[in-house]
């Protein structure tokens, strides 16, 4: 046994001893990948074929009670002409009810009396911009005296993302082909690449405050300019050069 056991010791020794003279293999490191960077930009013009409209009422009376009663029978005239001017019910929403005393001054500066003020205020999709100046005038003619502010959009920008994002692509592209050439390189695969979406914030066209019902019931149709909004896609990619 002890015989067995020191010839095994033996065998283990010369393997290691071989092991510690044979050369290491190194496998060679790859050269590092060379790349260009580039940003491509598309741009795409769209026509606004939504609008979006806060429409209020606002009151004001001896008593809170008579405010209320008074903005809601005016709020309701509102609604009402919104819906005989071809707003759906859905677009039609509450985003502001507010009351809240309102405390009066002498030209003395002294305290006579109180008056309480009621805000109601609803959130119009428009989505039939051929009749939006005279939805707005029904709107007045019905009691609405607050009016802020316009936003154009576009309901459904799906299609003019993609369009935008091929013509980002497609600049990138040729940025990249035009600085190889020039730098005397081949252009090779590509490494990366990201994208940015800038979709077009909905601007707003300032209507104002109107004077309320038969203050402005005569006025003529308002004139209503949408004008072009701007889709944006940024992409950069990175490409290798040879």
């Amino acid at each position: 046994m002890r015989n067995k056991t020191l010839f095994v010791s033996a065998v283990m020794l010369v393997a290691l001893a071989l092991g510690a003279c044979s050369p290491t293999i190194m496998a060679d490191a790859a050269p590092p990948v060379r790349t260009l960077n580039v940003n491509g930009t598309g741009q795409i013009f769209l026509s606004p074929d939504i609008a979006y409209i806060y429409i209020g009422v606002h009151t004001e009376e001896v008593t809170a009670a008579d405010a209320v009663t008074a903005n809601n029978e005016e709020t309701q005239q509102v609604i009402e002409a919104l819906k005989a001017a071809g707003v759906d019910a859905k677009d039609i929403r509450t985003t502001n009810f507010s009351i809240w005393p309102n405390q009066q001054y002498s030209p003395e500066g002294q305290p006579i009396g109180t008056r309480y003020v009621v805000d109601n205020s609803v959130f119009v999709t428009v989505r039939e911009l051929e009749n939006l100046g005279d939805l707005l005038d029904a709107a007045v003619s019905a009691g609405a005296n607050s009016i802020n502010s316009i936003q154009f959009d576009v309901a459904d920008k799906t299609e003019a993302l993609k369009k935008a994002r091929e013509e980002a692509v497609k600049d990138a592209k040729a940025q990249a082909q035009e600085l190889a050439d020039v730098a005397g390189m081949g252009l090779g695969e590509v490494q990366s690449i990201s994208f940015y979406d800038s979709a077009p914030v909905p601007y707003m066209d300032s209507y104002g405050k109107g004077g309320g019902g038969a203050a402005v019931s005569e006025a003529a149709a308002v004139p209503i300019q949408p004008g072009q909004l701007t889709l944006t896609v940024t992409v950069s990619m990175s490409y290798e050069i040879k």
